[in-house]
């Protein structure tokens, strides 16, 4: 069956249709990563977008029970030039077809990927449409407020608790990624999940060493209501903020963000530590970045930058014991280059416990 990728600029793409026929809308990004396609599927902060993976061959190694960031998939479809009906490894249970079937998830392959990520790469992340029969433009309605909802589709509605560690860390849910709890808890941490809506009395209730600010989907200003209680948390207690969470406590704090031209998405991003000038790859995914010029009144100064176009990526507060990470510590590209910022937020906390003995 044919298949169909719509932009909202006109430009159409074909392929083969696998699933159902149906329709899904959202915004068109890429991934650049040759490996981590499961990462990505349930990653909730590709949740209701179009991800097109770079890579020509997708799905070699199957899908495995052990990878998977969420419970179920989360992007609106998927775009890949081909894919393997079969994965070709041990632990693999299932194909990377069957999974999207399953979950009901639009897939397209056969279409041409490198044309069209060039061609958002020149235009920028755009909405798209895929369908299973030809759709006109004037068939194509934007979807009205669909980054408004993101964060409330997938970030829990009620708190959970995982870990025995002796630290307890309350991590404010945007739409975590299950590797982020993992890393917490191989950390020594006990951690308790909330939603991003929590109120403040009930956060002081749980008594928590530190907060975790998580990824999630969508543009960071569309939580601005939340701005000044994110900001009297992060006052108060240490505080990480990682991707999301890293660029809504720069909002938090007075700064801006902006929306990139297409993105960063992938696990080969290099990033630098201006005060160290060591290079280290990174795996991030995000739309969004924080605006250097905007954190002089804000405390923050600037850890890490990306090589290749400059924007910040990470953080460090001057007078309160906040860190952020545009990037994924949890992450593992090079293999783990990052996972000791883990290992810093924890020293934050010890610290902060330290000063509340010898005050």
């Amino acid at each position: 069956m044919k298949g169909f990728l719509q932009l909202s600029n006109g430009e159409s793409f074909k392929g083969i249709w696998h699933g159902e026929p149906q329709c899904s809308s959202g915004e068109v990004v890429f991934f650049t990563g040759m490996t981590g396609y499961q990462e990505v599927l349930s990653d909730p902060s590709y949740h209701g977008q179009i991800v097109v993976f770079a890579y020509p061959l997708i799905g070699n190694y199957g899908i495995n029970k052990e990878d998977f960031e969420s419970i179920v998939p989360q992007p609106a479809g998927v775009v890949t030039c081909s894919a393997d009906e079969e994965g070709h490894h041990y632990q693999s249970q299932e194909s990377f077809s069957a999974l999207l079937k399953k979950h009901n998830i639009p897939h397209l392959s056969g279409a041409d990927t490198r044309s069209l990520i060039k061609l958002i790469r020149s235009e920028g992340d755009m909405k798209g449409l895929l369908t299973s029969s030809e759709q006109t433009l004037q068939d194509f309605k934007e979807q009205k407020g669909m980054q408004g909802r993101l964060v409330k589709e997938v970030a829990v509605t009620k708190p959970e608790v995982y870990g025995k560690g002796k630290t307890h860390i309350v991590m404010i849910d945007f739409g975590y990624k299950k590797s982020i709890l993992d890393a917490l808890i191989s950390s020594g941490c006990k951690v308790t999940i909330v939603p991003y809506d929590t109120q403040e009395e009930v956060l002081h209730k749980l008594k928590p060493d530190g907060l975790l600010f998580s990824n999630g989907p969508g543009n960071p200003k569309e939580l601005a209501p939340y701005m000044p209680v994110y900001r009297r948390l992060a006052e108060l207690y240490p505080s990480f903020g990682i991707c999301l969470g890293h660029q809504l406590l720069a909002l938090a704090f007075g700064g801006n963000t902006k929306k990139l031209k297409f993105g960063h998405r992938g696990a080969n991003h290099p990033i630098i530590n201006v005060r160290t000038n060591k290079v280290a790859m990174s795996s991030q995914n995000h739309g969004y970045v924080v605006e250097e010029n905007s954190l002089i009144h804000t405390g923050f100064q600037v850890l890490y930058k990306n090589i290749n176009d400059g924007s910040v990526e990470g953080m460090f507060h001057e007078t309160h014991p906040v860190m952020t990470a545009q990037f994924h510590p949890e992450a593992n590209p090079g293999p783990e280059d990052h996972a000791h910022l883990f290992s810093s937020f924890i020293e934050l906390i010890k610290e902060k416990r330290s000063e509340k003995i010898y005050a």
